[in-house]
C-alpha cells in the first residue's frame, strides 16, 4: 500500500493552490506520494477548461478564475470543504471513469454518516439531495417531473478534475456551512436555475473541521490507502 500524506492548508488563495497542485504533479515521479489537500477558498469563482462566459452571470467583485480541470463555473468560498486528491492513478490500478465514482462515493459515505441521503445525476459529476428531504433514504427512480434532471434538487457537493500523466489534481467541494448567494450569480456547473445548497441549510449543524475527517477516511478508503 502506497503512502498517503495529508496536507491540512486551511484559508488559501485559489491562484498559488492550483500552481502548487500542477508543479507537484509535473514533478512527481513512480515513487512520489499521494497526498490529499484540504482547505477552504476565499470567494472565487472558477471556470473549467471548456467553461463558457454565458454561465458566469453577475460576478461582481468575485474574481473568475479560468482553470485546467474539467466542468463549468462553479464557486468556492469560507465554509466549504475542498479536497485535492493527488493520486497517482495508474499505480492506484484506478481508469478514470472509477476514479471519479470513487469520489462521488466518498461523498455519498460522508453524507450519509451526517443522515443525508445524496444522489448522483447520471452525466452531471457532484453529488445532489431531496430539498423536500434530505433524510429521505429512498433512491431517485423513474423520469424526473417535466424531464428536468434535477426537479426538486439542490447540488451540495461539486466535482471536477484533471489527470495528467496518469496523475490527478483539481477534486472535489462539499458545501458545509456557505454564504450561498454568489452561486446565485452563476449557473452553477452550467445548469440554469440549478439550486445550491449545504449541510447547514438542509439542518444539519457541523463545521468544516469536523466533517474533514469522515470524508478524508473514505477517500483514502477508496482511493487504495
Amino acid at each position: 500500500m502506497a503512502d498517503l500524506i495529508l496536507r491540512n492548508l486551511g484559508p488559501v488563495d485559489y491562484a498559488p493552490t492550483l500552481e502548487a497542485m500542477r508543479a507537484y504533479t509535473q514533478q512527481r515521479g513512480s515513487e512520489s506520494p499521494d497526498e490529499i489537500w484540504f482547505c477552504q477558498h476565499p470567494p472565487t469563482y472558477t471556470q473549467g477548461v471548456a467553461g463558457k462566459a454565458a454561465h458566469v452571470l453577475q460576478p461582481g467583485s468575485i474574481a473568475v478564475l479560468q482553470t485546467d480541470r474539467g466542468g463549468q463555473v462553479t464557486y468556492h468560498g469560507p465554509g466549504q470543504l475542498v479536497a485535492y486528491p493527488l493520486i497517482d492513478l495508474r499505480r492506484a490500478g484506478l481508469y478514470v471513469k472509477t476514479y471519479v465514482y470513487r469520489l462521488e462515493e466518498a461523498l455519498l459515505r460522508t453524507l450519509a454518516q451526517l443522515g443525508v441521503t445524496g444522489h448522483r445525476i447520471a452525466g452531471s459529476p457532484g453529488i445532489y439531495v431531496r430539498l423536500a428531504d434530505p433524510f429521505d433514504h429512498a433512491a431517485l427512480t423513474g423520469p424526473r417531473p417535466g424531464d428536468d434532471p434535477f426537479a426538486g434538487l439542490g447540488k451540495i457537493a461539486a466535482l471536477g478534475i484533471k489527470v495528467h500523466r496518469h496523475c490527478s489534481y483539481h477534486g472535489l467541494a462539499l458545501n458545509v456551512a456557505m454564504d450561498l448567494e454568489p452561486f446565485g450569480r452563476i449557473n452553477p456547473c452550467g445548469y440554469a436555475g440549478l439550486q445550491t445548497v449545504d449541510l447547514q441549510s438542509i439542518g444539519v449543524a457541523v463545521s468544516v473541521s469536523e466533517v474533514e475527517p469522515l470524508l478524508l477516511r473514505h477517500l483514502s478508503d477508496l482511493l487504495g490507502h
